[in-house]
């Protein structure tokens, strides 16, 4: 296989982007990791390199030191940026929301000018459903308002506003904004999966650290929402149909100005049901208590992926069956995760 241009991965050991570095590196794509292993460890670049029979170039560096990412890009002859680096959970960011603004918003403008510095004229952005707050209507279009009711969601839409003034400077700069739902799931071969540091802030992982025992109860917060079943209604994603998705939008812009898409399979699931599949994977019972809805929740939220499906000639493949099925994998092949 001819080795393809060299890609710099912000966050490449976290949960979306090492599985994006799997899919990179199969496709020929050399594959530099940025990462300060905040939350993340080190053995996950060790199992890429397992799972692919490749090497991976790490560069252990803070998304706001902007020497560190100039010298990445130039010492390793990036052409190409996908970023993931940043905080991702709603409940905390709204506990903490000046460490988000920093982190993700102040990180992607040090980015930029790192990019701007070196003549790095294509990114591919990881942001969030988030953007689009409250549902006006269903399922989720990228024509949709975009009003973030959350210091997360909200440090999204900042990024990409910031991203879209950018390119209008910049005639040259090519950017992708691909907006995902909730990505779960896992590599089939158990190697890595989703393994947050500390108490999970999304579900499937609290599920199936229930399912191995590591933990008591699932705690659903909220069991009165307007659903059948009165629990949250989201639109879950296999996270390496999301790697795909990322490996498609990087060949589009090798001839497209830009693109912003959603990722997500255009299916909502409630936390019930979730719940219910996975305890069929795992062939266990998954006890669960009723909680009062945590604030920056919406009721239900699921994409309309037809864009992406037109642009990127990408659909989600895998079912829910899978996603529970490749999370147990991995979970009980790591009962306490990586290390």
């Amino acid at each position: 296989m001819t080795l393809k241009k060299n890609v710099l991965v912000t966050g490449g050991a976290g949960y979306i982007g090492s599985h994006t570095c799997i899919e990179l590196l199969n496709s020929g794509y050399g594959v530099v990791v940025f990462d300060n292993f905040s939350n993340s460890y080190p053995e996950t670049i060790r199992r890429i390199e397992k799972i692919t029979g490749k090497s991976v170039i790490l560069f252990r560096g803070d998304i706001r030191d902007q020497k560190s990412l100039e010298y990445s890009l130039e010492r390793f002859g990036c052409s190409i940026v996908l970023h993931f680096a940043g905080l991702k959970a709603v409940s905390d960011s709204i506990l903490r929301p000046l460490e988000y603004y920093d982190i993700n918003v102040m990180g992607t403008l040090t980015l930029l000018r790192a990019m701007q510095a070196k003549g790095v004229e294509a990114l591919v952005f990881s942001s969030s459903a988030t953007v689009y707050g409250e549902p006006c209507t269903l399922p989720l279009t990228e024509d949709h308002s975009l009003t973030a009711i959350n210091p997360y969601g909200r440090t999204k839409l900042i990024i990409e506003d910031m991203l879209r003034d950018f390119q209008a400077s910049s005639p040259l700069m090519r950017i992708a904004i691909l907006r995902y739902f909730n990505p779960v799931g896992a590599h089939e071969s158990g190697l890595i999966g989703e393994n947050p540091l500390g108490v999970p802030n999304n579900l499937m992982p609290i599920v199936a650290q229930v399912a191995v025992g590591l933990r008591e109860v699932v705690n659903i917060w909220g069991s009165d929402y307007p659903t059948p079943d009165g629990t949250g209604i989201r639109d879950y994603i296999h996270v390496v149909d999301l790697a795909q998705g990322h490996l498609r939008a990087l060949e589009v812009l090798e001839r497209s100005e830009g693109l912003t898409v959603n990722l997500g399979t255009g299916v909502g699931y409630s936390v019930l049901e979730v719940i219910k599949a996975f305890s069929v994977a795992s062939g266990r019972a998954i006890p669960y208590v009723l909680a009062p809805r945590r604030p920056g929740d919406v009721a239900v939220c699921f994409a309309d992926p037809s864009r992406a499906t037109t642009l990127l000639k990408w659909k989600a493949q895998r079912d829910l069956a899978a996603m529970c099925a490749d999370t147990w994998r991995f979970q009980q092949a790591n009962p306490k995760g990586l290390s």
